[in-house]
């Protein structure tokens, strides 16, 4: 038998495949341009790129760019940063509270002078402006009469109250203080059945009673009173209405020196 060649038996030839890559045409493909990233205040490797890469050397190269933080991104990083006191109120500084201080140094003044004037009146300062029994049933104007006694607390309290009103009618009606604890009155606090204090008496221009109240009540009643008796009503509208007050049962009786006094 004739030896067949076993290793080729249809003598074929055998070839490796070879590819070779066709040459790059500049004219063909445009290479985009370099890209360039650019880091901020920090190093970042960066890939270039060239438009016509040298065969002979790497495809890619690295760097690693390092730049100095400019002065034009520390200035926008600040201004975009949000401020810690965005939307806060500015907190008082000294100047502002001794301001403060003042205004309110001189409120408190200005109320407690005020005070003064209302408070200040006492039942004294009354008696002395009050005008003599006798006299004001005799000039023909209507009467306010007030009982009183320096240590009843509702009179003193009111006090202020009847100066208000006495200085607004002081020229049409006549006012008068009677003290309780003087023994000259004693057949005046009969006559109007005087048994609390304060007890106002309100007397027509010929000295006839229209009415009376007794004890601690809102100036309304006193004035609107009063208003009725200089205008020459017939009636007041207020009589007969009972407060707080002091019994006329606890005076002081005691005599008084000058027996023409009114107090």
């Amino acid at each position: 038998m004739s030896r067949v060649a076993a290793s080729n038996p249809l003598a074929l030839h055998r070839f490796r495949p070879c590819f070779r890559a066709a040459p790059r045409s500049s004219s063909l493909v445009a290479t985009p341009p370099a890209v360039r990233f650019r880091p901020r205040n920090r190093g970042l490797r960066i890939v270039a790129c060239g438009a016509n890469p040298d065969p002979t050397e790497s495809s890619t190269s690295e760097k690693l760019v390092l730049e100095p933080s400019s002065e034009n991104d520390s200035t926008t990083d600040q201004s975009t940063s949000p401020s810690p006191n965005v939307g806060l109120p500015d907190l008082p500084n000294k100047s502002f509270n001794k301001q403060i201080a003042v205004v309110s140094a001189l409120a408190a003044v200005g109320l407690f002078l005020s005070g003064r004037l209302d408070f200040g009146v006492s039942l004294k300062d009354l008696t002395v402006a009050a005008l003599p029994y006798e006299e004001a049933l005799a000039n023909g104007k209507p009467t306010v009469v007030e009982f009183y006694a320096d240590w009843c607390e509702v009179c003193r309290e009111l006090a202020p109250d009847i100066y208000k009103v006495e200085q607004q009618y002081k020229d049409r009606v006549n006012f008068v203080m009677l003290n309780v604890d003087n023994t000259k009155w004693e057949q005046e606090l009969d006559e109007f059945g005087v048994e609390g204090i304060p007890h106002f008496a309100f007397l027509d221009r010929k000295g006839n009673e229209e009415g009376n109240v007794v004890g601690k009540l809102p100036r309304q009643y006193l004035l609107e009173n009063v208003d009725a008796l200089a205008r020459g009503e017939a009636s007041i509208p207020h009589t007969r209405v009972v407060g707080q007050y002091s019994s006329a049962e606890a005076r002081k009786v005691h005599q008084v020196a000058d027996p023409r006094s009114h107090g």
